[in-house]
């Protein structure tokens, strides 16, 4: 019997589609709902092994900057993301990334980097305004 190869099913297509049609960086719950408009059936245990699979296979980051939940992003280009440390809004920080800092990290430590990822945290805009509401 053949060994079955995992590939880019009709619901990886979906959810892909959905996720890269926002920059929210949505969770596993918040996409379950985006893509039940259009695969009513599906289960929210089908949408978070699909995020995963997209994420191992590369079509998707996986992000953890703090929080309870998991984050996915439909961009795959290197880039940071910032974090509202108050209402847990993930976005993605318009800045080209350091190109030097792999050499470097390499150099003082004897690790072979292999990459990195960097995630900035703060108070969003919105949440400023609010607490500079309440005061």
């Amino acid at each position: 019997m053949k060994h079955l190869k995992p590939r880019m099913t009709h619901q990886r297509e979906i959810i892909l589609r959905a996720l890269r049609s926002v920059t929210s960086h949505p969770t596993a719950d918040e996409m379950y709902a985006m893509v039940r408009e259009h695969l009513p059936h599906i289960s929210i245990a089908s949408v978070y092994r699909n995020l995963e699979w997209l994420a191992e296979k590369g079509f998707v980051q996986k992000i953890e900057v703090g929080g309870r939940q998991k984050r996915f992003d439909g961009t795959t280009t290197v880039h940071y993301h910032v974090r509202c440390h108050a209402c847990g809004k993930v976005a993605d920080v318009a800045m080209t990334p350091f190109t030097d800092i792999d050499r470097r990290v390499q150099e003082c430590t004897g690790y072979h980097i292999t990459g990195h990822h960097i995630a900035f945290s703060g108070l969003c805009p919105q949440c400023q305004h609010s607490s500079t509401e309440n005061k």
